[in-house]
């Protein structure tokens, strides 16, 4: 893995070489008010944190897909930085923000970048490692639906004109993918002709996104596509098909390995568990020491009552 530490392998396939944290859909608000009269999205926000603290230094990148504050102020952004960033200093990992539908581009980045805060499209570029992060900015001020236009494909296809030597990931709050969620539809992503002709060709290997307040995988002309879910809430897929609902749980952040030849998404539920079942470091230490064959015998084998 690039910049980190490899453990030992156990098994056929080799170390990821690059691993991202996958948060979306904050949705704070000025002075840590709940959302909806009743969701602590601040404590959902520190308990996804502390899991993420977990993973040391395995991190390489962390990226936020938007809607960081739900109604832009600059407080939420305040709040959102102040908590992220120590993470990332803490593991060295690159801090990647995206806007989404709820977030202002000029409290945006007053709140979250260096930059001067104006009202133009929030695009970045960041290498890790050789891995291109591109996070773009689908948003249209004063609308909820996302955007490819004219300005936006000239720039990416300038970024992606000369390939990164680890491909590029694609970060955007808006995924192009379907979902079965009653009107969400109405605020998808158009012009995704346009985004399908620029990504023809190009290194684009996979494409981060949030909105949807669920976990889920799609294709776009190829290209992988995982959606993050929500810190703030989560929407009801068994919900009846003409209602849309929020609820108060079932919040998660993913966990993405990206290898030479592909990558793999994992979803992590947010929150204090009771432990069911543990194996720590002494025993993986044990097994390391084991041949194959010792290994097998070690843990595979079934132990007959």
């Amino acid at each position: 893995m690039d910049g980190h530490t490899e453990a030992p392998r156990l098994g056929r396939y080799p170390a990821a070489r690059h691993v991202i944290a996958h948060v979306s859909d904050l949705h704070l608000l000025a002075g840590g008010a709940p959302l909806g009269g009743r969701a602590d999205t601040v404590a959902a926000l520190d308990q996804a944190i502390s899991q993420l603290e977990r993973l040391s230094d395995a991190l390489d990148a962390i990226v936020v897909t938007g809607d960081v504050a739900d109604l832009g102020e600059a407080d939420a952004y305040r709040r959102a930085r102040a908590a992220l960033e120590p993470l990332a200093v803490a593991t060295g990992a690159e801090l990647v923000w995206v806007m989404g539908n709820h977030d202002e581009r000029a409290a945006f980045r007053a709140g979250l970048t260096d930059d001067p805060p104006t009202d133009s499209p929030v695009h970045r570029v960041v290498d890790v490692g050789g891995l291109r992060i591109v996070s773009l900015d689908v948003t249209v001020p004063g609308w909820h639906h996302g955007m490819i236009d004219g300005e936006t494909v000239s720039w990416l296809r300038a970024v992606l004109a000369v390939p990164a030597p680890h491909g590029t990931v694609l970060a955007m709050h808006h995924a192009p993918i379907a979902t079965p969620l009653a009107l969400m539809d109405v605020l998808e992503l158009q012009g995704q002709d346009a985004l399908a002709d620029v990504l023809a060709g190009s290194d684009v290997r996979l494409i981060l996104g949030g909105h949807l307040h669920y976990a889920t995988t799609g294709t776009f002309t190829g290209i992988p596509v995982a959606v993050a879910g929500a810190t703030a809430y989560t929407m009801d897929l068994s919900a009846r098909p003409r209602e849309l609902v929020g609820i108060d749980g079932g919040r998660s952040f993913s966990v993405v390995h990206l290898y030479d030849d592909g990558a793999i998404t994992a979803v992590v539920p947010l929150g204090p568990f009771d432990v069911v079942s543990s194996f720590g470091a002494e025993f993986l230490a044990e097994i390391e020491g084991l041949d194959a064959d010792g290994r097998l015998d070690r843990f595979s084998r079934k132990r007959t009552p």
